[in-house]
């Protein structure tokens, strides 16, 4: 495993759940960190869970269904003036439950491909070529191994395609020292994952840190499941 103090890593959907998890987990291994969250304000708790811990935190926002909103926060990491070396594409959205499963709107499809997908694949090309032209980069994606639930389409639907995209990232990557990866947290309580869930969300550590901490030339379009790693 890699060294990562001193790092950068901004990581999107952190003031809360699975990204406010890996962001402490970053953080304890001497990461600097760049909370993002919708709002101005989304932030505050997971800024005052890493106070004691002596790393540089920055906070960023932006909405990620709106394309101004995303430009904007690629402006907002830029003007920091520091350099991403980590990217933690976690922010993701599930919109309602449909029983009747041919009744998902075209707003629910659209919302939740631009938040799942398309601002990840804006991000990745905000942040990757200046990982390359530093000569480190790690990025994660974050998916799911939801299946069989017609219910969730749009949401499942997402999900696989954030599988392909980093599958053709990862060909564009693979030589160079920046690694692209993609990782299931698996079935947590958090506000996406609901109160029936089997698992904690503080048991998506350590297995959610895995894909950064490889070496340069270590797995890059893999798939990586964060319970696999869960402390027996």
């Amino acid at each position: 495993m890699i060294d990562i103090k001193g790092k950068t890593a901004l990581i999107t959907g952190s003031s809360r759940g699975v990204g406010q998890q890996i962001a402490l987990g970053l953080a304890k291994k001497g990461c600097n960190v760049i909370l993002h969250g919708r709002t101005a304000d989304s932030n505050k708790k997971t800024l005052e869970l890493l106070q004691n811990i002596k790393v540089k935190t920055y906070t960023v926002f932006g909405e990620l269904a709106d394309e101004n909103q995303v430009n904007t926060l690629i402006q907002q990491v830029k003007a920091l003036n520091v350099q991403v070396d980590i990217l933690y594409n976690n922010a993701g959205i599930m919109k309602a439950y449909h029983n009747d499963i041919w009744t998902h709107s075209y707003d629910e499809w659209l919302e939740t491909y631009k938040v799942n997908v398309v601002a990840m694949y804006k991000l990745c090309g905000a942040f990757i070529p200046s990982m390359i032209k530093n000569k480190f980069g790690r990025v994660v994606n974050v998916t799911s191994r939801i299946q069989d639930q017609p219910q969730l389409a749009p949401y499942g639907a997402s999900k696989w395609a954030v599988d392909k995209l980093t599958l053709d990232i990862a060909h564009s990557l693979k030589d160079t020292p920046v690694r692209i990866n993609y990782l299931d947290p698996g079935w947590l309580k958090t506000d996406l994952g609901g109160e029936y869930a089997g698992n904690t969300v503080e048991e998506v550590l350590p297995g959610a840190l895995v894909p950064i901490l490889i070496e340069n030339d270590g797995p890059n379009g893999e798939f990586f499941s964060a319970l696999d790693y869960k402390e027996k």
